[in-house]
């Protein structure tokens, strides 16, 4: 009789099980034909309270409810479906529960729980896990050892993600990936090169994620070598040239100064969008294409692609390294008056106050400084230092050098500035107070260098 109603049940899951309404009165069923230790019925109850957003009002009291013990496969089934929802803490509480109550876990549960762990950045659920993976030997399963590798890797702990891959009997290009993809979320580009050599010495070939992650690296650090290989194996393995990798390649051209070929790449890419357009703009910035980058950001618009601040960032600072002050000032003021959507930001009016004061409009680029709704920045004064010093108007380059120090009492290059600003004038004497001032606050000449462009 169980048997028919379970198969009846089961039947009515996968078929027409749509809403809310149809779960309760499944549960109900399986509660009046003590059906939940049956793990058909369970796994497609759990399938379908996923699909309803009632994991944890109707499929977790269902089945851990501390009545009776779930089956190994009913609790991996829920580690399953809470790791790939919105509430994947709760693979951390099913697991716990299996420990408390002496569920045995296998190779299936542990991923589940890994990836939830990745997501919650739970170290200390990683670090217990990693000791009960050892103890039960699972090191064996090459997806437990990535499981773990990609904990350590989200948490930016490359020794120990390095440590588990080394431990791992087998690896592959996941293994290898989760490396490459470490490495260059912490910036250490040159680090997940020698991973990426590494892999392929050892005849392992990258698949797209790889190649995405090895080529943000090779951008990163300027290796064009190794990033015309991988765009040499995208073609030799016929990958689709979508928007993801597509962007990647056109990111690791700019940065490598190969704007032409990213160009190339950007028109091969069949549907772009904001990022793909961001990155070629950026790339044609670089590259002092100014002209080129602004016709682009007017096609982008006539396509329909809204920019984000990113965009209008890059397309100022093309004007900029350009000197199109006109344009700038159009772009910059239909931003201002909301044409974009969106508002202008302190890295806009920083592009603004650099571009006029290289353009010798000095007292339009302190009259902007002066009625910005922003607190200036180092940015700010920097860039109106060096217009001040290329025109030769040192009242107000004195002015905006101190506002430097003060901004930055401890940072030895303001005073290095502040120092050449009064040697241009012969002011031997101011120089030797603000080199003097310099000693009283116990900084040297070099130990640190602000960034004025950032």
């Amino acid at each position: 009789m169980n048997k028919a109603v379970a198969a009846r049940i089961t039947h009515i899951l996968t078929t027409c099980c749509r809403n809310e309404s149809h779960v309760r009165q499944i549960q109900a069923q399986v509660l009046v034909h003590n059906l939940r230790s049956d793990t058909t019925v369970a796994y497609h109850f759990i399938m379908a309270c996923q699909s309803a957003n009632l994991l944890v009002s109707a499929a977790l009291p269902l089945y851990l409810d501390g009545r009776k013990k779930p089956h190994t496969f009913v609790c991996n089934s829920l580690l399953k479906a809470f790791a790939h929802s919105s509430d994947h803490d709760k693979s951390w509480v099913i697991y716990c529960f299996m420990h408390r109550n002496s569920i045995s876990v296998n190779n299936y549960s542990f991923p589940f729980v890994l990836k939830a762990l990745a997501d919650m950045r739970l170290i200390q659920g990683g670090d217990l896990l990693h000791a009960q993976i050892r103890k039960l030997g699972f090191f064996t399963d090459i997806y437990v050892g990535n499981s773990l590798m990609n904990v350590y890797s989200a948490f930016g702990n490359m020794d120990f993600c390095r440590k588990v891959f080394d431990e791992m009997l087998l690896k592959d290009v996941v293994s290898w990936t989760i490396m490459i993809s470490g490495f260059k979320n912490l910036g250490k580009f040159h680090d997940a090169l020698i991973a990426f050599d590494s892999m392929t010495r050892e005849g392992v070939m990258p698949n797209q994620v790889t190649a995405v992650n090895a080529l943000a690296a090779c951008a990163g650090c300027g290796v064009l070598d190794m990033g015309l290989w991988i765009h040499e194996q995208v073609k030799k393995n016929k990958w689709e040239l979508d928007v993801i990798l597509g962007t990647s390649l056109i990111g690791m051209y700019a940065k490598c100064g190969r704007i032409h070929e990213a160009l190339q790449v950007f028109n091969q890419i069949k549907e772009k969008n904001l990022f793909s357009w961001n990155a070629i703009i950026r790339g044609l910035a670089l590259s002092k294409n100014a002209e080129e980058a602004v016709n682009l950001f007017f096609k982008m618009k006539e396509e329909g692609i809204a920019p984000d601040e990113g965009t209008l960032v890059a397309v100022l600072i093309a004007c900029v390294h350009s000197g199109l002050l006109h344009k700038a000032q159009h772009i910059f003021s239909s931003l201002a008056n909301g044409e974009y959507g969106i508002s202008p930001s302190i890295k806009h009016y920083n592009c603004m106050v650099d571009l006029l004061a290289r353009s010798k409009h000095l007292g339009e680029a302190l009259r902007l400084i002066r009625e910005m709704p922003f607190q200036s920045t180092v940015s700010t004064w920097g860039a109106l230092v060096s217009g001040c010093r290329a025109e030769g108007n040192y009242e107000l380059c004195e002015s905006a050098a101190w506002k430097l120090v003060q901004m930055e009492p401890h940072n030895s290059a303001h005073y290095v500035l502040l120092s050449n600003v009064y040697a241009d004038q012969g002011k031997w004497s101011v120089v030797d107070k603000v080199r003097q001032m310099m000693k009283e606050t116990g900084l040297k000449k070099g130990m640190s260098i602000s960034s004025l462009c950032g």
